[in-house]
């Protein structure tokens, strides 16, 4: 299969090239060549699971890697903050002070959530094996008393 592109007025026609995607790529490697390998968007927010259980939300975080006291959750107002931090160890683990390479992160991460609709008092939160559970009990629909009026 060929691919032709017309351009209008006569211009030239660029017909098949088959080393246009490996020139592609040889351009966007040196531009950068570890991509996005190195950068700390993939754990800027760490990934949830929000599930409906009926009378409750289950809410799971992977924060692997992370001590129970350094995560923190808080309410601000109609908003659940979840907040882990890490620390590096690097110094710990060389005894020289030379790092040849360092790929594990540090620093604070946090993602929050809108619980409006939670009955907040009565949230519980576990974390084991490096995943953090919330169970958020919705808050009872409290529905509109029925009255009949009498006509004067």
């Amino acid at each position: 299969m060929f691919e032709l592109s017309r351009r209008n007025n006569n211009q030239q026609v660029n017909a098949f090239n088959p080393f246009r995607e490996m020139e592609e790529f040889e351009r966007n490697f040196f531009a950068d060549p570890f991509g996005s390998f190195f950068s700390n968007n993939d754990l800027a927010e760490f990934k949830t699971d929000v599930m409906d259980e009926g009378d409750h939300y289950l809410l799971e975080a992977d924060l692997p890697g992370f001590d129970k006291n350094d995560i923190h959750l808080d309410l601000q107002g109609d908003n659940l903050v979840i907040q882990a931090e890490r620390h590096s160890n690097a110094e710990e683990k060389n005894k020289d002070g030379k790092v040849v390479r360092m790929e594990r992160s540090y620093g604070s991460y946090s993602r929050q959530f809108n619980v409006s609709e939670i009955d907040t008092d009565n949230i519980k939160a576990a974390y084991d094996n490096g995943v953090l559970k919330l169970t958020l009990p919705k808050r009872a629909v409290v529905q509109p008393e029925s009255r009949r009026l009498e006509i004067e």
